[in-house]
């Protein structure tokens, strides 16, 4: 995998570890997510979906 910039969300919280990082994937609409305590660990996804799952998060939507 190519050297990616990745990017740390604003909601991530202070030096403990905690953050969620995204990158933009060399492949057309596809995003890379990671947690910056474990940087090997990549899923990808389309900023539709992404959206989608930061829409449901936040309304409270999500089933258990």
């Amino acid at each position: 995998m190519p050297q990616l910039a990745w990017q740390k969300s604003s909601f991530s919280s202070g030096g403990e570890g905690n953050c969620v990082e995204l990158a933009a994937a060399s492949a057309p609409y596809r995003i890379h997510l990671r947690e910056s305590d474990q940087p090997h660990g990549i899923a990808t996804t389309t900023p539709r979906a992404l959206a989608g799952l930061l829409h449901a998060l936040k309304s409270g939507n999500l089933s258990h």
